[in-house]
């Protein structure tokens, strides 16, 4: 899990390749819960706590330009 002040030390082009690893291991995690052998099911909501707070500096970053 990383904290909000490692991802606000990032560029926007980080965040954004960050984001996208995260909702691809959050896509195959449900492909394998859907086939039975999720070994940390506990990672589900890490992985979408994660993409919240990325979105979340995006959104600050995208207020403070206008």
């Amino acid at each position: 899990m990383m904290k909000s002040k490692e991802l606000r030390d990032l560029n926007t082009a980080d965040l954004l390749q960050k984001e996208k690893s995260l909702k691809k291991e959050l896509f195959d995690m449900r492909y394998q819960r859907k086939v039975g052998r999720v070994e940390k099911p506990a990672r589900f909501k890490a992985i979408r706590k994660d993409i919240a707070r990325i979105l979340t500096v995006l959104n600050e970053r995208k207020n403070d330009g206008k």
